[in-house]
């Protein structure tokens, strides 16, 4: 009688348990404040959903309140629709300081039909370089999309959609610094970078289509939060189960097949293949990505 009258009762807990857990995951007045823009960023539908604006006197852009060292994070955005040229919608993590370290996301607008660029990099210890770009295989602006960051010890994934798009080793074993000892926050902004964003700067923002809009929603992350103290919310403890099995996370055949399929049909900068731009040889870690 105990066992078929404690296991609803256990079921119902594990739902209400998992039902507050999605709810505090996604709301955005717990997770992040907004750092500028002046009005311009909102929060909406009781921090359901964020949007970022621009217009010719400013953008705007908001930061996680906490700050992470390694962690598998999930955003929901919906890009500037329609004439976008000009405009960067950036997700990204990052720490502070000279030698910061860096995980990016930028989204470069174009024109009406012309397609959204995915730009990717990766800095360590200030140093970056290692961008990768991208075309989207659907419109970016029709519908929310889901794009993250896995950053564990091991390695950094960025997927889109659950398919991985570009994966970053840890090569120090051959001398190259790998983002593992800098706390970073969740960072966001949409801004105008006519200068450089579309076509090199030739396509300038036009500003009669202005105010131009971004939207994110279902942020979900399972993290190693770091206190003002140092401390780390992750412990070397198995009594999480597996709740820190993105730690040792890494890409199985299939997921690496779909990957390879991205960069092959989608993939169009990849500074590993620019020996133009490395006159003193490519970077260590392209001969082993």
């Amino acid at each position: 009688m105990a066992s078929s009258s404690v296991t609803p009762l256990l079921l119902l807990v594990s739902i209400l348990i998992r039902s507050i857990v999605a709810t505090s995951a996604g709301n955005f007045y717990q997770n992040f404040d907004i750092t500028w823009g002046d009005g311009r960023a909102k929060i909406l539908n009781n921090g359901d959903l964020l949007t970022l604006s621009l217009d010719k006197t400013s953008g705007s852009g908001f930061q996680s309140k906490d700050q992470y060292l390694f962690g598998k994070i999930d955003m929901q955005l919906k890009l500037v629709p329609g004439n976008s040229a000009g405009t960067v919608t950036a997700y990204y993590l990052s720490s502070q300081g000279p030698t910061h370290d860096e995980i990016d996301f930028e989204f470069l607008g174009n024109l009406s039909g012309d397609p959204y660029i995915l730009h990717t990099n990766v800095f360590s210890q200030g140093k970056g370089n290692r961008e990768q770009q991208f075309y989207l295989w659907f419109d970016p602006t029709a519908d929310f999309h889901t794009y993250s960051i896995l950053w564990n010890p091991q390695r950094i994934i960025f997927s889109v959609d659950g398919t991985p798009i570009r994966q970053f080793k840890n090569s120090e074993s051959i001398g190259v610094p790998y983002p593992k000892n800098q706390p970073m926050r969740i960072y966001s902004s949409l801004w105008n970078a006519d200068d450089w964003a579309t076509r090199g700067g030739l396509v300038k923002t036009d500003w009669t289509k202005a105010p131009f809009t971004a939207s994110y929603r279902n942020f979900n992350a399972n993290t190693c939060v770091i206190s003002s103290s140092g401390a780390s919310s992750c412990t070397s403890s198995s009594s999480n189960g597996n709740s820190n099995a993105w730690m040792e996370e890494q890409l199985d055949s299939t997921s690496q097949e779909r990957m390879k399929w991205v960069q092959k049909n989608y993939m169009i900068y990849n500074y590993c293949s620019d020996p133009k731009r490395f006159p003193q040889g490519l970077p260590p870690e392209c001969a082993s990505s």
